[in-house]
């Protein structure tokens, strides 16, 4: 019997297609939303928080099991990152998603590049990026260094 495709949703670098691509060949984009009643937020990478009235741009994939293997080891899981599952809203359906989300809350901003990675997946995607900014701001304010994401 064939492994079931699984659809995925992105928040942080892997709404990066480059990197994507290289990461998980055999993905798909099937189209991009918002994550609902929730907010981005860094540990030194992206994570999500569940925060009412926020939103989180993000990037709808389908996953074949060979993908969603390569996913698990690139975020740490089930160490790094839990698995949960999400509804979405996407072209006025509502779907369910598998999403990651770090088990510390700890925040601090991320690194330049990190942020650029993530900023090149919301160009690519049409999300306006005051949400990242913010995001990377927010989490200055907690952590040692304050950084300055003015791209």
């Amino acid at each position: 019997m064939a492994e079931r495709r699984r659809l995925y949703i992105a928040y942080g670098s892997n709404m990066n297609l480059e990197q994507m691509a290289y990461r998980c060949p055999t993905a798909k984009v099937v189209g991009v939303t918002f994550l609902r009643n929730w907010q981005l937020i860094f540990c030194g990478v992206a994570s999500v928080e569940r925060f009412r009235g926020g939103k989180v741009p993000v990037v709808v994939w389908e996953l074949q099991p060979e993908d969603e293997r390569a996913l698990d080891i690139y975020e740490g899981w089930p160490r790094m990152y839990r698995k949960e599952t999400v509804r979405v809203t996407l072209n006025g359906k509502q779907i369910y998603t598998m999403i990651y989300i770090m088990n510390s809350d700890r925040q601090h901003p991320p690194s330049t590049g990190y942020y650029n990675t993530i900023r090149e997946g919301y160009k690519s995607a049409g999300f306006d990026e005051s949400i990242l900014r913010e995001a990377a701001r927010r989490s200055g304010t907690k952590g040692v260094k304050k950084y300055d994401f003015r791209y």
